[in-house]
């Protein structure tokens, strides 16, 4: 294939460093996004006189039999073509003749390229965040069935205080929905249309860049034509977004890895979320969730690939900038995967209740519950602080707990302690009675849910 510019060579492309110049093998996947751009140009061009309507109509419909040859497998990418723009392009000049040589006009590939990798992304994140408010759904789900079931809070991943299963999860709940806003916020500043900008100084075509940009699904026009070349700000700050999805995915895998475990059993993934053993029969290994927690360095590192990429780069385009859509495709597609493969993981994941109850009943996780028992009674809080460690590691040494300790030790430690004690540091009251928001206690637990419904997609 010819390529488009070789009108000031007298020398073909050595092949070597054709193969290393193209890019159509990561960009053919924005087939779809050229196509539309390019249609669209074509209209702006008519509209404006630029082209005729019939040059328009050529090359609206040559566009659309190319995409949906492309849709069909009836078309497949040539190898020779240096981008998914010049195939495009070259395909369509061969079909329809010089009415396709006249789709170019004011534009340029920068800003093209721009145009085409806003217009994916904008469609691939509204994915994404759809499968977010699935998993927030899913999340939901499971915090209103388990709204009583105790379990240890953890600090330190030392046990702390009680609190409840649907607690737990409701947190990364929040976490999610916070992902769905950075998103959200991410797409509207993305949303801005390049293409008009040319290479980088503009046109001297009438064109209207506002009607081109409002037929795209754009809110606007980019207003420094050198920035709408140059920007790649939005593949950063997606990317930043992602690597904190991934973050709080690693975080909730993590856990369910250690829930998993013997040493803890809070809960048991499906057998179709896991993995055996080659050589141990006994296993039953928590591969999805250590998958997600491992491709979460990979998305980290894309970000700090095409940041810096582009540190160094003046102003405006560079060749440099063909590196961000490696990075940006590969964190989409494993941002995508890890969420499909996570939600439906968790949500045939078994509670074990029982267990989580057990291990609250160790740990001595009442004890901020005893120390307030007092306070309340005058006490000041660090002398009552003061005083239950000491009743914590009498216990320690004696071997007994809080609540098998009796009434009369606890009055050897300070005479205000009372029968009345032992319903105050039981486990159900010690969550029931935090009623403050945001708190374990089931109404807090019932406004969360009601909170996330909002971003949840069931």
């Amino acid at each position: 294939m010819e390529k488009m510019w070789t009108g000031r060579f007298a020398k073909a492309l050595d092949k070597k460093a054709d193969d290393f110049n193209s890019s159509l093998h990561f960009d053919c996947r924005m087939f779809k996004e050229d196509i539309t751009g390019s249609i669209a140009h074509a209209e702006m061009l008519a509209r404006q006189g630029i082209i005729s309507e019939g040059e328009k109509e050529q090359i609206a419909d040559g566009l659309s039999a190319i995409l949906e040859d492309i849709l069909s497998g009836k078309l497949d990418f040539s190898a020779d073509a240096e981008d998914i723009h010049m195939f495009i392009e070259a395909e369509l000049t061969k079909r329809i003749g010089d009415a396709g040589k006249k789709l170019h006009t004011a534009r340029s590939r920068n800003d093209q390229v721009a145009l085409d990798i806003r217009l994916y992304l904008k469609s691939e994140t509204r994915q994404i965040i759809s499968n977010l408010k699935k998993l927030i759904g899913t999340i939901s789900d499971i915090a209103s069935e388990h709204k009583s079931d105790i379990m240890p809070g953890y600090t330190h991943l030392q046990r702390a205080q009680p609190i409840t299963f649907a607690h737990h999860i409701l947190a990364y709940g929040m976490m999610f929905s916070r992902d769905i806003e950075r998103l959200e916020d991410a797409v509207r500043r993305m949303n801005i249309s390049p293409i008009g900008s040319c290479a980088l100084a503009g046109t001297t075509y009438p064109t209207d860049r506002e009607f081109e940009a409002e037929k795209l699904g754009f809110d606007g026009i980019t207003l420094n034509s050198i920035d709408g070349v140059s920007d790649r700000d939005f593949c950063l700050e997606l990317l930043s977004g992602f690597s904190i999805i991934m973050m709080h995915l690693s975080r909730f895998c993590e856990e369910i890895i250690l829930w998993s475990s013997w040493e803890f059993k809070f809960v048991e993934l499906d057998d179709s979320f896991t993995t055996g053993s080659s050589i141990m029969p006994q296993k039953k290994n928590s591969d999805m969730a250590e998958l997600i927690r491992g491709k979460t360095g990979r998305v980290y590192g894309d970000l700090m690939a095409l940041l810096t990429t582009l540190k160094g780069l003046p102003l405006a385009y560079n060749k440099d900038m063909q590196e961000d859509k490696e990075a940006i495709f590969d964190a989409v597609d494993t941002v995508k995967m890890c969420i499909s493969v996570f939600t439906p993981m968790i949500a045939t994941m078994k509670v074990l209740p029982d267990n989580m109850l057990a291990a609250a009943k160790k740990g001595f996780i009442n004890a901020t519950d005893l120390a307030d028992y007092i306070t309340k009674k005058g006490v000041p809080f660090r002398e009552a602080y003061k005083t239950v460690g000491e009743i914590v590691a009498y216990c320690i040494e004696h071997n007994t707990v809080l609540e098998d300790l009796p009434v009369s030790v606890y009055k050897s430690f300070n005479d205000l302690f009372e029968d009345d004690l032992y319903e105050e540091i039981s486990l159900s009251t010690c969550v029931n009675k935090r009623t403050s928001a945001g708190g374990t206690g089931i109404k807090s637990i019932e406004k969360q849910i009601d909170f996330l419904t909002k971003y949840a997609d069931k």
